[in-house]
């Protein structure tokens, strides 16, 4: 991946492929944080077993589910960001079929799983959670 600077770097290209997505981008219409790439970037780190820089200086697991929560269920949406994390991946030269796939399988859980608990109120979200972590096995129990 190229280690911070290339998780960066598919950040911005998964953010640059949302936004030009006519049902993904609706998550967006009501603005974003101007930083949101590198917040981005530094939770999916941390998820991927880097530092643990979101939780240190932006919020924790519950901040995030709770950002993602109450707006209902929304299929379509999701697998269109999901399409979007995989172009994303070859947009950045994430050639390596295996990686690919193991990117792609974290994304889409934490799509319809982790991000996708809640559809009904932000409110239900626990204030313990923590960014769970993916590895070559998939989720770290």
């Amino acid at each position: 991946m190229g280690g911070a600077e290339g998780v960066l770097h598919l950040a911005h290209a998964w953010h640059q492929r949302v936004m030009a997505d006519e049902i993904v981008a609706h998550a967006f219409s009501h603005g974003f944080h101007p930083r949101h790439t590198e917040r981005l970037a530094a939770y999916w780190g941390e998820a991927w077993g880097g530092p643990t820089t979101y939780s240190q200086r932006y919020g924790s697991e519950s901040s995030v589910v709770r950002m993602h929560s109450g707006n209902g269920p929304h299929e379509e949406m999701d697998r269109r960001a999901i399409e979007c994390f995989d172009r994303a991946l070859a947009d950045v030269g994430v050639a390596d079929p295996v990686l690919r796939g193991v990117l792609h399988e974290y994304f889409a859980w934490a799509t319809t799983s982790s991000m996708a608990s809640y559809p009904e109120s932000a409110d239900k979200v626990p204030s313990d959670l923590r960014i769970p972590r993916w590895s070559w096995e998939g989720l770290q129990r």
